[in-house]
């Protein structure tokens, strides 16, 4: 017995070793049920559930196998192998084998096969090598709370309560901030931390970080770390299957699609938490413990989230046949198995039929019957069980491949109606050579083919990156037809630029009524320094006939028509430049008129600009005539201020 073995007994060890190989065949008959019924659904929710299902019967079988084996006297033989059994005793329908009170006593166990020990060994010791691993795991999460941790701010704290108790949530949970992590995740399992990353804070917008905490909350709600927990537990236990890990990335690909789905629920916005996802595609410094909102494939997430999984859904429809095949491959494999364990333990099944041909001859003797103890009953024909298992077997067949027939038929019909999918419909527009990238991106801001279409139809041929600027900026086929009514030659840049400053046709149509010439740069201008047709009507009514760039000047300094009228109610008749001028310097209607009551009434417009550029105020001429100067000049009063007399 070696050393990881030691203490085990010979039973216990035959019978694990057994149940270890066992579970070969086991493991990929249930993933490949699994991946049958997988194919067969549609919704996030139901392929996880089925996920986990999954694995928890792959950590059953085993359990049941174990507890089986132990029962039999012959772990290999006793099992289920078929016509194992027959080597041990020779089957007689409805006769119990019984041992008579002269039976010979049993013979002593066989020597244990090296080859199962070598396996029990190996097991064991990757099963040690995979608890430290979650040990150390376990080592960085606990320290990563003590001291990599510190509470959010006051504002955002108040936030995430919010958004918590929007989605029902009525346990207390922590928000704490992180520095070694670059994405939201979650810590702890019965008192949840929800940690959030400088670099998350800092690089997206409030309602980014708000549909990621989301995402967050949603694994505490559906308590997630308790799965989690247990996969770690089944991926230490049953690691050399290879169908127990894809199982449980499957489980781990699904959680994340439904925590995405419950967070584009909060905010209704799947496109921009599709920007979200995308700016952390590289943020994947999260233990495996945790379950941060970066985990599985970005780019599956991003189509599913953008309804671009056409090819998804036929790849569903050739994996379930691929995974019917395998589940008969499974079961074929399970039966050869079995053969080569009777192969294996054929010297001790012989052994068995000597033992069971002396209990036969105790058969003649009924008087002895009583008191026999009964050791095997099994059936004498085992081909109609067999016969029955094909028959089940071939209708699984026939009824997935009336499935299959039903989903093509689905697809001719489709494809006879017109329908295509969005890549088809993208060549189908021109693009015959775009990258995924482009792809994506064209899908995010809502790029259609039908939009493409519409636009090329109106006579422009823009680029895989104007188009997607366009949609951005919200140009539709009606805001493009009636700016180029208005001016012909438009270009995709210069309408951006008006959409996005929100010039409309009607307020390109009005300026160009009252008489401004359609210039997609001064109209830009006019747009962003907030001059509206009304404003343009204001000050044509008090005779003025400015252009575009005099326009913006006066309203870059805060002319208005009420400045205009109380200027001239002073009795000036300023122009667009003096109106300017005045204003820069802060001339206002009041200025003008206690200049005017001072003894001032004849000054003009620079004289009044130069009196206010030297400081000459109200206060000032007040304290001049206060000291006893009397019937000063306005040149006088400026060599005094410039003196610094007073």
């Amino acid at each position: 017995m070696r050393i990881l073995a030691h203490g085990i007994s010979p039973e216990l060890l035959q019978a694990l070793g057994w149940t270890l190989l066992h579970f070969v065949w086991q493991g990929a008959a249930l993933a490949a049920l699994f991946a049958v019924t997988n194919a067969l659904c549609r919704r996030a929710t139901t392929r996880y559930a089925l996920a986990v299902i999954a694995l928890a019967l792959m950590m059953a079988a085993p359990l049941i196998t174990l507890a089986g084996l132990m029962r039999q006297k012959d772990p290999a033989v006793g099992y289920g192998a078929p016509g194992a059994s027959a080597l041990a005793v020779k089957p007689v329908e409805g006769v119990s084998v019984a041992a008579g009170p002269g039976a010979p006593a049993p013979e002593a166990p066989a020597p244990q096969p090296a080859g199962i020990l070598w396996c029990v060994e190996a097991w064991f010791l990757g099963v040690l090598l995979l608890s430290l691993r979650t040990a150390g795991g376990l080592f960085l999460v606990e320290k990563m709370r003590r001291c990599e941790m510190r509470p959010v701010a006051r504002e955002l704290y108040e936030k995430c309560l919010a958004l918590q108790r929007k989605m029902g949530l009525e346990r207390v949970i922590r928000y704490c901030e992180c520095l070694r992590l670059d994405a939201p995740a979650v810590l702890g399992w019965v008192r949840p931390v929800v940690l959030l990353p400088a670099k998350a804070l800092t690089g997206l917008s409030e309602e980014q970080i708000a549909m990621i905490i989301a995402h967050e909350l949603a694994h505490i709600r559906r308590l997630d770390g308790f799965v989690n927990l247990f996969q770690i537990g089944v991926e230490t236990l049953l690691f050399y299957h290879p169908a127990v890990w894809w199982v449980s990335q499957r489980i781990r690909t699904e959680r994340e699609h439904c925590c995405d789905d419950e967070a584009v629920a909060v905010s209704g916005d799947a496109v921009n938490y599709a920007r979200a996802l995308t700016l952390m595609e590289e943020w994947r410094t999260a233990p495996s413990l945790l379950m941060a909102a970066n985990r599985s494939p970005l780019s599956e997430r991003v189509v599913r989230l953008l309804g671009l999984d056409e090819a998804a859904g036929r790849l569903r429809v050739a994996g379930m046949a691929v995974a019917v095949v395998g589940l008969a491959g499974a079961m074929l494999a399970g039966n050869a198995f079995l053969g080569v364990a009777h192969a294996a333990l054929g010297s001790k099944a012989s052994a068995n039929r000597h033992q069971a041909g002396s209990n036969l001859a105790n058969l003649a003797a009924p008087e002895e019957q009583s008191s026999s103890t009964v050791i095997v009953v099994r059936p004498a024909n085992t081909s109609t069980a067999a016969k029955s298992f094909a028959s089940t077997e071939q209708a699984g067949k026939d009824k997935d491949n009336d499935k299959l027939k039903e989903k093509k038929q689905e697809r001719d019909e489709e494809q006879a109606s017109g329908k295509e999918s969005y890549l088809e419909g993208m060549e189908a527009a021109g693009f015959k050579s775009l990258t995924a990238d482009e792809l994506i991106a064209m899908k995010i801001q809502g790029v259609t083919p039908a939009y493409v279409k519409e636009i090329h139809e109106l006579g422009m041929k823009p680029t895989v990156e104007e188009l997607i600027g366009m949609r951005v900026q919200g140009i539709t086929p009606e805001y493009l037809r009636d700016m180029r009514n208005l001016a012909p030659n438009l270009g995709i840049d210069e309408l951006i630029g008006m959409k996005v400053q929100g010039i409309t046709p009607q307020y390109a149509n009005d300026m160009r009524g009252l008489g401004l010439k359609f210039d997609p740069e001064n109209l830009i201008g006019m747009k962003v320094q907030g001059i509206t047709p009304e404003y343009v009507k204001g000050m044509q009514a008090l005779g003025f006939k400015p252009d575009t760039e005099e326009l913006i000047g006066m309203k870059v300094q805060g002319i208005t028509p009420d400045y205009v009228k109380g200027i001239e109610a002073t009795g000036l008749k300023p122009d667009v430049d003096d109106l300017i001028g005045m204003k820069v310097q802060g001339i206002t209607p009041e200025y003008v008129k206690f200049m005017q009551d001072a003894g001032f009434k004849n000054l003009d417009v620079d004289e009044l600009i130069g009196a206010k550029v030297e400081g000459i105020t109200p206060e000032f001429i007040d304290k001049a005539r206060k000291h006893g100067f009397q019937n000063l000049t306005l040149d006088k009063l400026i060599a005094l201020k410039q003196a610094g007399v007073l």
